[in-house]
């Protein structure tokens, strides 16, 4: 992932003289750390097996109710973000409750989300943009000389606790257990609901997150942010490798992931494409990537994989 994302920038840079600057790279670092969080969240919620399209339009509400308490209430900036994170940690909330508790698929719980977390962004603030201003900029602006915001470190810890969390912890393996065979699960003595619907209100809490990010570097917030962010960062994860099947990701890779989206978005705007043409380039990687990882299902499964796998003492 970090070669393809280092030979993005260098082919980027050979068609653009100034695409490989500083200010470009900082530009694109302090642009990402809403898909980053989002995407985090979605690597886990896709290693259960499970997905979650309202990611787009509940970050659009919990943007908008930033934006009312900070501009019509009068809040400030921290308990405008809390609420922010509270309105998304109660939006994943319940798509975790409905899809694991009634048992219908998350890919349909999550579709009625996002009509609903919309309808109610353009309810929230009368379909008008509210404009903060610099009350809520802080996070964006870049410190001191290094030319990168607040964000961007906040989202690079919150990639890395998600790696460690998934990676050195039982409930990363109870993750990872779930999304191979759930029923395995089951029959171990693990009840596989919890972690589940903990999962969802995780992303829920990483979009309101993702929000407060997006706010800040706009200074106002939109009731038609984060339409086709679903999308996005759906791309950004399976690029990084997780499988749509379950059972296996990384947090750190879908973070790369978000790198090449951004790097590709910057890129092609950079060299004058039009967005039709960025559009159609951003699906030919994400079918491409979604072919890559069937044909790796396909060769775990062969004979050859098998017979080197028990040859080379990994059980």
């Amino acid at each position: 992932m970090l070669v393809i994302w280092i030979g993005l920038l260098l082919l980027f840079g050979a068609l653009s003289q100034n695409f490989l600057t500083g200010r470009t790279l900082s530009t694109l670092a302090n642009r990402i750390p809403a898909l980053a969080v989002i995407a985090a969240g979605m690597t886990l919620v896709l290693i259960i097996g499970g997905i979650d399209l309202s990611v787009g339009s509940v970050l659009g509400l919990s943007g908008a109710v930033l934006g009312v308490a900070m501009a019509d209430w009068g809040w400030p900036v921290w308990g405008a973000a809390a609420l922010s994170m509270g309105i998304g940690l109660v939006a994943g909330t319940l798509n975790g409750l409905v899809s694991v508790r009634l048992g219908i698929p998350s890919f349909i719980v999550t579709l009625g989300m996002l009509e609903i977390a919309r309808g109610l962004a353009y309810l929230t603030t009368n379909s008008q943009t509210k404009y903060i201003g610099a009350g809520v900029e802080v996070l964006s602006q870049p410190i001191g000389g290094l030319g990168v915001s607040a964000a961007f470190f906040l989202a690079v810890a919150v990639i890395a606790a998600g790696q460690v969390a998934l990676s050195w912890t039982v409930f990363g393996r109870y993750l990872i257990a779930i999304g191979t065979n759930e029923q395995a699960v089951r029959l171990a003595g693990i009840n596989p609901r919890p972690p589940k619907i903990a999962i969802f209100s995780l992303v829920g809490l990483l979009t309101g997150l993702g929000a407060v990010f997006y706010t800040s570097r706009l200074g106002s917030s939109d009731p038609n942010a984060g339409v086709g962010l679903e999308l996005s960062a759906i791309a950004a994860v399976v690029i990084g490798g997780t499988s749509l099947m379950g059972g296996r990701g990384s947090v750190v890779k879908s973070f790369f992931g978000v790198l090449i989206i951004a790097t590709l978005e910057a890129g092609l705007a950079q060299v004058g494409a039009s967005e039709p043409t960025k559009r159609v380039v951003t699906g030919v990687v994400i079918v491409v990537a979604v072919v890559l990882d069937a044909w790796r299902h396909r060769l775990a499964g062969s004979p050859f994989h098998l017979f080197k796998r028990l040859f080379s003492g990994n059980q």
